[in-house]
């Protein structure tokens, strides 16, 4: 399973969307239980995966250096806002099989919901590694009014990074954050990913796989169907906060539903399966690729029911489009241009949530 672990609850920036650092009454800024109390928790599971997360969480690189030497797991995976990046360790650097670093597209998107000057900071960061980090280098985007996400999306693939990723900034906002979503929808978001699915589809055409990790995932689903939302969160993939709890999503530290027990008092197999997606979901036609989308999504609503199936509507576009590529692909298949199993991405659970 994958345990998502906060490093901290402070973050170095303070972005749009966001707001900064964990408030202290959500969960403490800093670990108050002691390795040896995770290393016993995690360790009994022999397939567990760790991914660092924030926070800031390379804002306490020793407290990660000090969790891979001493915590056995499969995989290791961090997501950062790029800040240090330079400052880990090479030794460290390719012991990370994943790094996911937040940029939300061109220089003007990016600073602007994440400050002045971030884009070129965080860009000048990722070229540092670049060289010697061997590991699957993802950018990760949220996607808001000020985003077109076709250009945001080729603006990346053309920096050094193996994969593209974005969630809608739709799940914490307000829909006051929005002057008119339904109508960016329509206009921009909807017509730009057919625009990336035709450049995708013709880069398949052509023997190439690009790294786009929403069209990606959605056809590894389509191809080896699975059950429950494509992050695992409250299936196979937990948070540890801070303080020890365990949560089922990483979003919302504060919520009931959301709190499954503690490091100290539970064993990892009995977290599995432990939140399920609530109607109307099940019942939806497009449920096992989707699997609902969203965890906290589903259970919070902060949209309401006519907000909720608005945002809907962009996850039924991007399976139409996906759908129509996985026709594209089959083809592909069948001639031996691909094999099947070049579509399996990703490869394991890296946090990637697949539908934006």
């Amino acid at each position: 399973m994958l345990y998502i672990i906060f490093l901290t609850g402070v973050c170095n920036l303070n972005c749009r969307y966001c707001g900064g650092s964990i408030p202290e009454e959500v969960m403490p800024h800093e670990i108050q239980y002691s390795i040896d109390d995770l290393k016993n928790f995690v360790e009994r599971d022999k397939e567990a995966i760790i991914a660092f997360y924030g926070g800031e969480p390379l804002l306490r690189i020793e407290k990660m250096k000090e969790i891979i030497d001493n915590v056995k797991a499969k995989k290791f995976v961090v997501q950062t806002n790029g800040f240090f990046l330079h400052k880990i360790p090479e030794e460290y650097l390719n012991r990370l099989d994943t790094i996911l670093v937040s940029i939300d597209g061109r220089p003007e998107v990016t600073n602007y919901y994440r400050g002045n000057g971030v884009y070129e900071i965080v860009v000048d960061r990722v070229k540092k590694i670049r060289e010697q980090y061997k590991g699957d280098l993802i950018a990760r985007m949220a996607v808001s009014e000020e985003s077109d996400i076709y250009s945001e999306v080729t603006h990346l693939l053309s920096l050094p990074f193996d994969h593209v990723h974005w969630q809608l900034n739709v799940v914490w906002a307000p829909d006051e954050a929005w002057h008119d979503f339904e109508a960016w929808v329509k206009n921009s978001y909807n017509p730009g990913i057919t625009k990336l699915a035709n450049l995708w589809i013709d880069e398949l055409k052509l023997g190439n796989i690009l790294g786009i990790v929403p069209f990606q995932g959605v056809i590894k689903r389509m191809l080896w169907p699975e059950q429950g939302v494509p992050c695992g969160a409250g299936r196979d993939a937990f948070a540890i906060a801070t303080d020890g709890r365990v949560l089922a999503c990483p979003i919302g530290g504060e919520f009931e539903w959301n709190e499954l027990g503690t490091i100290y008092d539970k064993e990892p197999e009995a977290l599995r399966n432990s939140v399920d997606i609530d109607e109307p979901c099940k019942s939806c036609d497009i449920y096992p690729i989707c699997g609902g989308r969203c965890l906290f999504a589903n259970k919070e609503r902060l949209w309401g029911m006519e907000g909720f199936e608005q945002i809907c509507g962009t996850v039924r576009h991007l399976v139409k489009e996906m759908q129509r590529a996985r026709n594209v692909i089959e083809e592909l298949i069948h001639k031996g241009v691909f094999k099947k199993e070049e579509f399996y991405y990703p490869p394991f659970n890296n946090t990637t949530e697949i539908i934006p």
